[in-house]
């Protein structure tokens, strides 16, 4: 038995009885504790209180909470802290100021988990990770003699993250003290623009995230700093840090690169360039928003790989695929791709155009903007400045006798009709639409005004779809789910399977994950279910019949991903659990 099962047990707060209950029905003794708060034998806030009530007195260690994993520290240190009469601080709610703490070795920083938060003239802040450890607090005495130190108290956590944090900032210390040279003894702010180390900035910066495997970096300027952060499998995690005095020419030089106005800095700004990274080239789609302390840039990475990627490559499975390519190949008809911003929705189509490109049909796309440019394809960018928009761009494209017609995204119903009555007069119509999941785009379609035997005569099929982080392949592990968590879906889950989980590696970061991959869901409309929809079916009923036919839902494809090994559990209940 767990130690602090063991404590509670010795002092009353929870019997005998109770665990022997417990581990007749099946529950493993390491799970114990975590049931009995879930069953309301014992509250999770009186074991918090406890845990601290057993650290005050010397009893526990905080390295104890890393054995139960249902025990949120920041709330365990939030009891602890107000015990203390001290302040527990969320770090992430300040702009850091990294200068205090590069002042004395980092090495210390991290052998005491403290952090310096920031000074006046007589006081200084620092953060601890265990507020009661007398070494950390002697250690802090010795670095900071000459002031008065003011404890504050945060998670171990966020501490070791900013502490890296301080780390990538040394990484490019060098090159940032030569942008500094440089800016010094340049006068004028072209010379400044043009200088080789800002440049060498960028690459080094571009050259990491391609590295790390970033679909976008996000470069934000604060009060104190710039901070550069970067989305890898869906997530943002920051890489860079700057002081403030960098930003202005490091924005200025990406700007130039994209040839936007750099003068420009009270309106949002689109534009594109592109670079070789090792023998590979990459195109950059680079936007500008103007914010409090400057603008905030980002910059989508267009890695021209991922636009030739099949639809069984993106994950998915063979049942999906053999539905999908066979809509594909209908004479005529409109095909819709659903589900969130950044659900690859995108990445999808592109798939689907290498499914459809040949020499013999003619196959144009309207795109706001162009993500990949292709071969054997028409593609039409989006221009509202001149007047160009998605249902302009249609009406032209009909004139162009096209077979296979692709839209970015249909926004209105002025696109939707043109679209469907392209569908209707003999092409083949591929789009998305912002939907949750298949059966929803057809209420969708008719709540944009589009009547029922159109969209019934129209439609082909409509394939939902969302992203799941794949499991390192390096660190994985199995993992043990306790049974209250799987009881709703054991109908869907084998007997005898085992989940995993990645532990956290070098080769992942620390995360556990490695990549992203599709689960999803695919419609085709029957006769029946085009019946149905001419006739006006709610949703329910829809359903119904589509699960008669053999429909398999997004949840149920993610938990099949889940069960496969492919994906964890509580991913698939993140992403797709409606």
């Amino acid at each position: 038995m767990d130690r602090i099962t063991s404590d509670l047990l010795a002092q009353n707060h929870i019997t005998q009885t109770q665990i022997d209950r417990l581990l007749s029905r099946g529950v493993k003794e390491d799970t114990v504790l975590y049931t009995l708060t879930k069953v309301g034998a014992v509250s999770i806030n009186f074991v918090k209180r406890f845990i601290v009530e057993q650290i005050r007195v010397g009893k526990y260690d905080l390295s104890i909470l890393k054995n139960y994993t249902f025990l949120d520290e920041a709330d365990v240190l939030k009891y602890l802290a107000q015990m203390l009469s001290l302040e527990f601080l969320d770090l992430d709610s300040i702009d850091m100021d990294y200068k205090l703490a590069e002042r004395v070795p980092l090495s210390q920083l991290k052998k005491y988990n403290i952090l310096p938060i920031s000074q006046d003239d007589l006081h200084i802040q620092i953060a601890f990770a265990d507020p009661l450890n007398i070494e950390a607090q002697e250690a802090t005495g010795r670095l900071f003699p000459r002031k008065i130190i003011t404890k504050i108290v945060a998670t171990k956590k966020q501490i070791q993250e900013y502490l890296s944090k301080i780390a990538l900032k040394d990484s490019i210390k060098e090159l940032v003290i030569n942008i500094r040279n440089e800016l010094n003894t340049l006068n004028t702010i072209e010379d400044q623009q043009e200088a080789s180390s800002i440049l060498k900035l960028i690459e080094v910066v571009l050259n990491t995230c391609i590295k790390r495997r970033a679909s976008d970096i996000h470069i934000e300027p604060t009060e104190k700093n710039c901070v550069v952060r970067t989305r890898i499998d869906g997530k943002l995690s920051e890489v860079f840090i700057f002081d403030k005095d960098i930003y202005p020419p490091f924005a200025s030089r990406l700007k130039l690169l994209a040839n936007l106005d750099i003068a420009e800095k009270r309106k949002p700004q689109d534009g594109r360039f592109s670079t070789m990274v090792g023998n590979l080239e990459f195109d950059y789609r680079i936007s500008t928003l103007p914010i409090l302390y400057g603008e905030s840039i980002v910059i989508r990475i267009l890695d021209k790989t991922k636009a030739l990627v099949k639809l069984e490559d993106a994950g998915m499975d063979n049942a999906s695929y053999k539905k999908f390519t066979k809509s594909l190949h209908s004479p005529f008809g409109i095909i819709l791709v659903t589900g969130p911003t950044g659900s690859g929705k995108t990445t999808t189509l592109y798939g689907a155009l290498n499914e459809l490109r040949n020499i013999e049909d003619k196959v144009i796309t309207v795109e706001d903007p162009v993500e990949y440019r292709m071969n054997l394809i028409q593609q039409v960018q989006v221009n509202a400045h001149v007047g160009l928009s998605f249902a302009d761009a249609l009406r032209s494209i009909l004139r162009q006798d096209p077979d296979k017609i692709m839209i970015g995204e249909i926004r209105d119903q002025e696109t939707l009709e043109i679209a469907i009555k392209a569908a209707l007069t003999g092409h083949l119509v591929i789009s998305t639409l912002h939907t949750n999941d298949s059966i929803s785009a057809i209420p969708r379609m008719i709540d944009m005004g589009i009547e029922s035997y159109l969209i019934s005569g129209a439609l082909v099929a409509v394939q939902a779809q969302r992203l799941v982080r794949k499991i390192c392949k390096n660190c994985k592990i199995e993992e043990h789910i306790p049974e209250s968590t799987l009881e709703p879906y054991k109908h869907l889950i084998p007997k005898d399977t085992v989940f995993y989980k990645g532990e956290g590696c070098h080769e992942c970061n620390g995360t556990g994950f490695i990549g992203r991959e599709m689960i999803c869901e695919v419609l085709p409309i029957s006769e029946t279910i085009s019946s149905m929809i001419a006739q006006g079916a709610s949703k329910g009923d829809l359903t119904k019949q589509a699960q008669q036919e053999g429909f398999t839902d997004m949840f149920q494809n993610g938990i099949q991903k889940a069960c496969d090994g492919i994906t964890t559990f509580e991913e698939i209940l993140r992403v797709a659990k409606i």
